[in-house]
């Protein structure tokens, strides 16, 4: 496919064609897995549950929260990379350039080693938690408050994010091996036993930050032409970037406390989406939404299929997917254009 689709209606078709994917995909998320279930028993689960039904119970309450988690935190982590790469005018910008990633890290580092917080929702709230902290201190060590310069707050996020890492490293090393073998579980990117208690605080971040990107769609078309061009256009740079990096913060924060870092999903996603449907924010969040859970379900998918019975973690699949996509875009001019 070369340049955006040429009309209105095939993009409107090939958005359609993305979502009855994700619904297939969907299906067999919930199929596949250590033990493998026909459809059929897959859909008795749904419509005719019986709880003394091991597979029934199997796909009720492990594998349709679990896919359920990889469509939310891909549709956060895309949004998320839609409005970071629109903030910062970079084409390479992802949500972890505000240190969220390192936050919600060092946040679960310091909750496993000082507390003894071992299960999945302990790791959401703390991760939660931390990205909301390197966030606000990003947005104060970048100056945003003396006025915006997008070079110098991704500067600030780089130079905490290598601060954070530093401090996880440092406690890592003081702790005993438990607490390292509970971070790296972590932090290799996984949706293996996020249930229900972690789904739902997710799928309401997302729900409130997505609501928030997309209220900002029009100032963020005027912000991405730079500040001269937002002002004369009637946007507000100074509430528009506080108000995307709260968007970006609750996204992105939610989604890494939830699955562990997913490197080249909030990067390639909205790059694919651009080129369906053009630069608008209004219909390029939703499709970068759209893009990343498709791409996130599918490397989960993969990764239950490829090492079955065992299982690769989520964020290793990701990357090894999210990498070459990204790559074979970048190698066509147009990715450089936002």
């Amino acid at each position: 496919m070369k340049g955006w689709l040429s009309s209105a209606r095939l993009r409107r078709l090939g958005l359609w064609a993305g979502v009855g994917v994700l619904l297939a995909l969907m299906v067999v998320s919930g199929c596949v897995g250590t033990r493998t279930l026909s459809l059929t028993t897959t859909w008795q689960a749904v419509h005719a549950f019986d709880p003394n039904n091991s597979d029934h119970l199997l796909v009720r309450l492990l594998r349709i929260p679990r896919t359920l988690i990889a469509v939310v935190v891909g549709c956060a982590l895309g949004a998320a990379g839609a409005v970071m790469q629109a903030l910062t005018r970079n084409p390479l910008a992802d949500p972890g350039l505000l240190g969220i990633n390192a936050g919600a890290a060092t946040a679960i580092t310091v909750a496993v080693a000082g507390f003894g917080i071992t299960d999945v929702t302990g790791y959401l709230w703390c991760g939660m938690g931390g990205a909301a902290l390197a966030g606000a201190g990003v947005y104060l060590l970048g100056g945003a408050r003396r006025g915006i310069d997008p070079v110098r707050l991704v500067l600030a996020g780089v130079a905490l994010t290598v601060v954070l890492q530093a401090l996880t490293q440092v406690i890592l090393l003081n702790s005993d091996d438990a607490v390292y073998d509970q971070f790296r579980h972590w932090s290799v990117g996984s949706l293996q036993g996020r249930g229900v208690g972690v789904l739902w605080p997710v799928a309401v971040a997302t729900l409130i930050g997505s609501a928030l990107a997309l209220a900002l769609a029009r100032s963020l078309d005027a912000v991405v032409l730079g500040e001269d061009l937002g002002h004369a256009l009637g946007a507000h740079p100074l509430r528009t970037w506080g108000l995307a990096m709260l968007a970006v913060v609750v996204l992105a924060g939610a989604a890494t406390a939830a699955a562990g870092p997913l490197a080249f999903v909030g990067l390639t996603a909205p790059h694919v989406a651009r080129r369906i449907v053009g630069p608008a924010h209004r219909v390029l969040i939703p499709a970068s939404m759209l893009v990343a859970a498709l791409l996130l379900l599918a490397a989960d998918i993969l990764g239950r299929v490829i090492a079955w019975p065992s299982e690769i973690g989520v964020g290793i699949m990701a990357a090894l997917i999210g990498g070459p996509c990204f790559v074979a875009l970048a190698r066509q001019r147009r990715s450089a254009h936002l």
